[in-house]
């Protein structure tokens, strides 16, 4: 992917939740951007609601990086928490057995679906001793206190608390936590969580116990991106208690913490957010048995970050086709090229001007199909030079996207069924040159026979000047 693409008087422009609106976005460093982003719960593998926020923001870094910005990409992995340690009683198992199993899988779709590996991935139960630091600041603060074994943030401390949310404290309802005692007001919110029978635990100096949600993240982004940093993102369903929670600690310590909040939508099936608790997921180890993971990916981050999805297999069969649209061109001006087609050093102006605003991956998206529809154009004029031109534009443009065919992370896609193709191509080359035999004696009622019998069976028939040549087609 190309970088360094920064012309004089553009500015990236992100929608700030804590602004509710659209803003300019101004970095702390002058060419660094650094985001922290809300990772996985790891109590259970995910689905492809879990792994659309971490695409998302795959697509805003690499559209950073081409822009010419050193970006510094966190993501965490909250590996302790209530969830887990019910699981592993359900099951019998130790809780970071659980933990352990599920990261490796969300991992696994991250990768599978081409995100780019974060700068760091801190686990929560490795920085323990950061968020003990933390809890004895705002203790001396004034701004927390230890009951029972438990330490809580008293939130009625914090002028700035529910700015995020646009909440009033009065009417606040902290979502339940079971067997908290000691709070001051049942809007404190826990930060450290006294030891339980047959619970993991860590030594503090207000007992034994294991940390909140909350905490966590507070402690590892003033770890990793300091005192201030640009970006926090994560899913809408965050916005409160998490990350409202996670301003009041890190601001109250003294962190200037985030600058900008990004919130990504989520994935709903029959209008409610997918979640496991619904039963109603779609676990991205199964999906990538039945789509390829390119197109995944094209499914899931092509719609744009602030806007829901609306999961069904037709708009995944619909996101497939226009797949299908954009590698059909590929390859017919890289046969025509006689080889590999270089990206184009720079974008076209119209798709760096939509994701500039806001990412705006649907319109830049517009501008591939339509140099699509032009490379095509070209092809069918036999024109080489404005069909490969074209090409290396549609190339540059879906590196940004994390979409290019021709990049090695797809390779295995081929790979993977190379022997399979090769059987397949000789049964069909049969069949092919039978229809040659047959449009030479001119009986074009068995030609067409056989290309309909062709196409029935999933195969996409293309006449070419070098022959016919076959693909496979949509579902």
């Amino acid at each position: 992917m190309a970088g360094g693409h920064y012309p004089v008087g553009v500015t990236i422009r992100l929608y700030d939740t804590s602004a509710r609106q659209i803003r300019d976005f101004t970095p702390l460093k002058p060419g660094c951007v650094s985001i922290y982003l809300c990772g996985a719960t790891v109590q259970a593998a995910p689905h492809i609601g879990h792994i659309r926020s971490g695409l998302n923001f795959d697509i805003m870094r690499r559209w950073f990086e081409y822009r010419g910005y050193d970006v510094t990409f966190i993501r965490n992995v909250t590996d302790i928490d209530d969830k887990i340690i019910a699981k592993a009683v359900d099951q019998g198992r130790p809780w970071w057995s659980i933990g352990y199993e599920n990261e490796r899988a969300f991992n696994d779709g991250y990768q599978s679906l081409g995100c780019l590996p974060p700068t760091y991935e801190p686990r929560a139960t490795g920085h323990v001793t950061e968020m003990i630091e933390m809890m004895r600041g705002l203790i001396e603060r004034g701004h927390a206190y230890e009951a029972d074994g438990s330490v809580y943030f008293d939130v009625r401390s914090f002028p700035g608390y529910l700015t995020l949310s646009n909440q009033d404290i009065d009417d606040l309802r902290q979502p339940a936590e079971e067997g908290i005692t000691g709070k001051r007001d049942p809007r404190d919110f826990a930060m450290w969580k006294a030891t339980k029978p047959g619970e993991p635990d860590w030594e503090t100096p207000w007992g034994r116990g294991r940390p909140g949600w909350h905490l966590e993240c507070s402690a590892m982004a003033h770890k990793y991106l300091g005192s201030a940093f640009d970006i926090h993102g994560g899913g809408l369903d965050l916005i409160f208690p998490h990350h409202e929670n996670e301003i009041a600690q890190a601001k109250a310590y003294g962190d200037d913490f985030a600058a900008y909040w990004v919130h990504n939508a989520w994935v709903t099936m029959s209008g409610e957010k997918m979640s496991k608790s619904l039963g109603n997921s779609v676990l991205v180890s199964e999906m990538v048995k039945t789509w390829r993971p390119i197109v995944l990916r094209y499914y899931l981050g092509t719609p744009h970050y602030r806007s829901m999805i609306e999961y069904s297999e037709e708009a995944l069969r619909e996101a497939e086709s226009a797949f299908a649209r954009i590698e059909g061109f590929v390859q017919r001006v890289v046969e025509k090229a006689g080889g590999a087609v270089e990206p184009a050093a720079e974008v076209p102006p119209a798709f760096a001007e939509a994701m500039d605003d806001d990412l705006g991956v649907p319109q830049a998206l517009a501008v591939v199909h339509t140099t699509v529809r032009q490379g095509n154009s070209a092809l069918a004029a036999d024109d080489k030079e404005a069909a490969v031109a074209r090409l290396a534009e549609v190339r540059a443009m879906l590196g940004v996207l994390g979409l290019d065919p021709f990049d090695p992370h797809w390779a295995g896609e081929t790979d993977r069924g190379e022997d399979l193709h090769g059987v397949v191509d000789s049964l069909v080359r049969l069949v092919l040159d039978q229809r040659e035999s047959a449009r030479a004696r001119k009986d074009w009622g068995t030609a067409d026979a056989i290309r309909d019998q062709l196409n029935q069976s999933g195969l996409v028939i293309e006449d070419s000047p070098q022959g016919p040549r076959w693909t496979l087609g949509p579902r």
